[in-house]
């Protein structure tokens, strides 16, 4: 490794990063399991609710690409929709 200073503390900043991407990145996944488990249609609406705000909220922080975060908000509202239609 090098021993410059800059690219020390270069390499400590990437694994600080790193691991709150991931963390964030995990949320994301927990909110859609969530809303894919939901078994009434309340728990369902109030999990889609929360699970979009986080997706935009990831994907305003580019830890998610837009368009990712669009496709997963499309197919939630889908999903929602159609498991609960009636």
């Amino acid at each position: 490794m090098d021993r410059h200073s800059s690219t020390i503390k270069r390499h400590r900043q990437s694994l600080k990063r790193r691991a709150h991407n991931r963390a964030l990145r995990s949320k994301v996944k927990t909110f859609i399991k969530s809303v894919e488990e939901a078994t009434t249609k309340d728990t369902a609406e109030a999990g889609l609710r929360s699970a979009l705000q986080y997706i935009d909220k990831s994907a305003h922080k580019r830890v998610t690409h837009p368009n990712r975060a669009a496709r997963l908000k499309s197919r939630l509202t889908r999903l929602v929709a159609s498991r609960f239609a009636s």
